[in-house]
């Protein structure tokens, strides 16, 4: 029988899914056509721009391999399911976000002390239009993975607003080098290592919140207290000593210990730990399993 947790993880799944491919797909147009015009235009900054969106495609690949691989349903050598691989897929998308800043940054020393064309005017007009889709491919795909709470989707969003603070720095900097003139051409160069400095810091926080994630870092603590008061108020349930919750993927994993009557019989405890993990299941949090451990009140609070 299909319980809320399942059915909110399905709807989870499902809005995941849907808003990464939505990111993807875009992804390939605009690393197609900031290439192109990159190239064409002399622009390095717009180059190593197109650069960063082909690595989100491949990344948005991973963290839709990490959804689909984490909804995959628990198995004799998987107990509590496959949720990790949605961490590992954050925790991979971090570290090439990361490969690629560094990258960026050697090519944009490289090309500073290299003279080359100025970068063409119309490449401007390229990057307003890209930091408008990739801004609001992020405000989407944040809000998503913040409904879901979904990490490797948080991650897959700030690719797109990395990509969008790389587009404003090769705007700012094919600006430079267009009003400044002859000597100013490396200003797009500059634009660019700055770029690849924002990269760097963005990926260093995601590859945190991911590697903590897998760790079994405690959600945040509200939630902790929101799978307290729940339980705290079935009937029966004197109080609550432990709670741990832990994340996997897309869901929540309760181990709880409920105090009840001490001199209560064994088949009403049985059914206070029953109810007590019902309640927790219908709840809104996603949680896909809870463990609850009966202990005997030291004296009656009813």
């Amino acid at each position: 029988m299909e319980h809320n947790g399942y059915n909110l993880y399905r709807d989870r799944f499902s809005r995941s899914i849907r808003g990464v491919l939505i990111g993807l797909v875009c992804n390939v147009v605009l690393a197609a056509v900031k290439t192109i015009v990159g190239i064409i235009g002399h622009s390095y900054a717009l180059i190593a721009d197109g650069i960063e969106s082909i690595m989100d495609i491949f990344s948005s690949a991973i963290v839709l391999g990490g959804i689909k691989i984490g909804s995959i349903p628990a198995d004799e050598n998987h107990p509590y399911g496959h949720g990790r691989a949605e961490s590992l897929a954050a925790m991979i998308v971090s570290l090439a976000l990361l490969m690629v800043a560094a990258g960026i940054a050697v090519e944009s020393v490289r090309e500073i002390f290299n003279p080359h064309h100025m970068p063409a005017a119309f490449t401007l007009v390229v990057l307003v239009i890209v930091v408008f889709i990739k801004e609001t491919l992020f405000r989407f795909l944040f809000s998503v993975g913040r409904d879901v709470d979904s990490l490797s989707v948080k991650t897959d969003a700030w690719h797109h607003r990395s990509d969008a603070l790389t587009s404003i720095a090769a705007f700012i900097g094919i600006s430079m080098a267009l009003i400044g003139g002859k000597g100013y051409e490396c200003a797009d160069d500059w634009a660019a290592l700055a770029a690849s400095t924002i990269l760097a810091f963005n990926g260093s926080i995601l590859l945190k919140k991911a590697v903590a994630e897998i760790m079994d870092h405690a959600p945040n603590p509200r939630t902790e207290e929101a799978v307290r008061a729940i339980a705290s108020q079935v009937s029966g349930v004197v109080t609550i000593e432990k709670c741990r919750v832990r994340k996997s993927g897309l869901q929540l994993f309760v181990d709880i210990h409920v105090e009840v009557n001490a001199n209560m019989q064994v088949i009403e405890a049985h059914g206070i730990a029953h109810r007590v993990k019902d309640a927790l299941m219908l709840s809104s949090f996603g949680v896909a399993d809870v463990l609850v451990h009966i202990e005997p009140a030291l004296s009656d609070k009813h």
